[in-house]
This record gives C-alpha cells, structure tokens and sequence, in this order.
C-alpha cells in the first residue's frame, strides 16, 4: 500500500516538468490527483520559454492513469483567483476530498532591476506569490473542516538569497516562504501543515531556453545547453547542473506525507548544496 492510499493531491503547473513529476509519484503512492495548468489560450507575455499546453496536461493525465489513479484536469490560470477556486470546487466534486495541495505553478524570467519593466516584475508576483495565495486559499476551507491537510508550497534557493538579474524572482519566492511560514502558524490547530521546497537549478524547460543560457554564458553570443552545463555547475556544492524533478518530487512527497506529520513551517532543499551558502 502506497504512502498516500485512499487521499487525493491537488499539483499547479501539472502539466509538465516538477508538477508532472509530482502527480506521477503521488499516483504511484496510491493518490488521486486533481491537475492544474494554464488554459491554452492564455499567454504569459514575459516569459521567453514556451508555457505549457493541453496536450502537455493530457500527457501529464494518461502518466497518472497509467498508475491506476483517477487524474481531474482543470485549465486554470492560477492568477485567476475565481478560476482557481472553481478547479478546486471541480476537483472536490470529482474525488471529494483533497489531502494535499502541492503549490509548484511557477515562472522564471531574468531583467536587471536597472529599466525592468513594470510588467515583468508585476506577472512574476502575480504568477509565484499570488498564485500560491490563490491556491492555499481556495483549498483551506476544506481542510479546516476536515481537520487536516498538507500544503508544499514551491520557493527557490533565490528564495534564500540574493541573485543578480532575478530580484522579481527574489522577491516573490523569499515572500512566499514568510507566506507559508505564516500560514502554518495559523492552521496548525486544524491539523494542517504547511512547508516550502527550495530547489536549486532543475532540469526542466524553465532552465533549459535561450534567455537561462545567455545568463549563464554571456561571454558567448549564441550559448548552446552544452555551453552553459558547467556554469550551471559551478553554482552548486555537489559538482552536477541540476536536480531532477523527482529529486524534487521526493521532498514534497515526504512533507505531504505520515513522515512529517510534526513538520510545519519549514524550508527542506533538494538544492544540490547551494543552502550550505545561505541562510
């Protein structure tokens, strides 16, 4: 029997990367899992990497029933409070209950703070910090009643510290995890626990574009992955570029599971060293 038998995990930004990898491995643990993900006419106008369409979340929903579990997919845009709220209505509805909420929906985008447009910093807020609110509000009704629950949230070791050309990445990440760090206070009485992952470099399509490898590289006009994979490294205490999204799929599972049932309000990272660094 799977560690999540029997209950049913909510994972934004399912559709591909770090939240695929965590709704195929709550399946594998025994969950069903309602999967959120941009609706496929909704552009994000500031990232340079392509976002995630309906053919990825339909990829991420055949992995899971592939598993044996029941898969809910909801096109929502998690700065959508009211959409959010109904993918959560929808998901309760379909499986009735949600144990876990996993909050991974995330975007990365670099700019100076020297001219940063208005609009860059305003849709990392909107998509890393509000989303985030939008989706642990909608979900904390439920677990109130029911007397328990599990929130992950997803932060970043650019939550833990200062990155040059990231500090609207910062910025939303480090107030995600005050945000976390609060709200497990708060429902601590219900029986709900709430933690943060602080991933360093995953290898995922948000590290893997253009703009990442010209950051990276900016010796080189045209770097090319290869070009960039020792820059990566050299961030990093344990010489590799980056995690796996199942390495971080193996820090969530254990804050959402029986394992860490007296863990709340904590920072775990599957950073590759990078928090020896940082606080």
């Amino acid at each position: 029997m799977g560690r999540f038998e029997g209950q049913v995990a909510m994972i934004t930004g399912a559709a591909r990367g770090q939240g695929r990898s965590h709704a195929v491995r709550f399946a594998a643990e025994g969950a069903d899992v309602v999967l959120l993900d941009l609706p496929a006419e909704v552009a994000l106008a500031t990232v340079p990497y392509p976002t995630a369409g309906a053919d990825d979340l339909a990829e991420t929903v055949r992995l899971v029933e592939a598993q044996g579990r029941r898969a809910v997919a909801c096109a929502a845009d998690v700065r959508d409070a009211a959409a959010v709220d109904a993918a959560v209505a929808t998901g309760l509805d379909a499986l009735g209950r949600i144990d876990v909420l996993a909050a991974n929906a995330g975007i990365c985008t670099f700019h100076p703070i020297d001219g940063m447009p208005a609009d860059v910093w305003q849709e990392m807020i909107d998509v890393n910090l509000n989303g985030v609110f939008h989706a642990v509000r909608a979900v904390v009704p439920h677990m109130v009643e029911r007397g328990s629950g599990r929130i992950v949230a997803t932060s970043s070791m650019a939550g833990r510290a200062g990155w040059e050309n990231l500090s609207h990445y910062a910025a939303a990440k480090w107030g995600l995890i005050g945000f976390v760090k609060s709200v497990a206070a708060e429902l601590a009485p219900h029986g709900i626990t709430a933690n943060i992952v602080c991933p360093s470099s995953v290898n995922t399509t948000m590290m893997h574009n253009d703009a990442s490898y010209r950051l990276f590289r900016p010796d080189l006009e045209h770097p090319t992955k290869e070009d960039a994979l020792p820059a990566f490294a050299s961030v990093n205490v344990i010489p590799v570029p980056y995690v796996e999204p199942e390495d971080v799929s193996d820090s969530v599972l254990f804050l959402a599971s029986d394992e860490a049932k007296y863990v709340t309000g904590a920072t775990l990272s599957p950073s590759t060293g990078v928090n020896a660094r940082n606080i």
